[in-house]
């Protein structure tokens, strides 16, 4: 399936809810969700049926899909690695959505939104235990140190960065210095850590499980 590279507001607006995928515009007035409240497209406002088991499962699907800026093949690889690996499927698969490398930039305050971390991840601001990473998709483990590369940290974007860093709270399994915009993950996340968005993982689950 291809990227998504239309109005990203147009996403939030069909899962009715905010997303979080335009930084800070999405806490003010001018967001869309809140402008909007319906589905986009011509009869986004007629009156729509119960959704069926079915539909409810694929729309979960989606939402987490977009939230974290996923495909659909490389999400259903995500089930299929939390399906293999002992505990709980719904909360392994949340897990490695979380420990991706340009959702943990968006944790950390790094960026304003996960697609604003995604490129700064491309363009290579970022390094893991002092190796240069620029693959968003990344997957980090506890014990791990991210910094910010030498030739970046004069850059005035990043000066702006560090002010952000600063006023940003990161989850409990994060630690971070906001100053020299430097990191490492103390713990694997837990279910209880993802909570800034409400997600029904057991339906995604029972949608692959078809």
């Amino acid at each position: 399936m291809a990227r998504y590279t239309g109005p990203v507001c147009r996403l939030c607006r069909r899962e009715g809810m905010k997303l979080f995928l335009k930084g800070e515009r999405c806490y003010t007035p001018k967001c869309s969700v809140d402008r909007r409240n319906y589905p986009p497209g011509q009869h986004g406002q007629a009156r729509r049926r119960n959704p069926s088991e079915y539909g409810l499962q694929l729309r979960e699907k989606q939402k987490v899909r977009r939230i974290y800026g996923v495909g659909e093949q490389p999400f259903r690889n995500y089930y299929e690695e939390a399906a293999r690996r002992k505990g709980v499927t719904g909360e392994i698969l949340l897990q490695l959505l979380e420990l991706r490398l340009d959702n943990i930039i968006f944790r950390l305050g790094f960026a304003s939104s996960r697609p604003e971390a995604r490129q700064l991840v491309r363009h290579g601001h970022f390094a893991v235990n002092g190796h240069k990473v620029d693959i968003p998709s990344f997957q980090c483990k506890a014990g791990d140190e991210i910094t910010l590369r030498q030739r970046s940290s004069s850059s005035d974007k990043f000066k702006d960065m560090r002010e952000l860093a600063a006023q940003h709270t990161s989850p409990a399994w994060l630690d971070k210095n906001a100053e020299t915009l430097t990191a490492k993950i103390l713990t694997m996340p837990r279910r209880e850590d993802i909570d800034d968005i409400p997600i029904a993982e057991h339906l995604i689950i029972e949608r692959y499980s078809r």
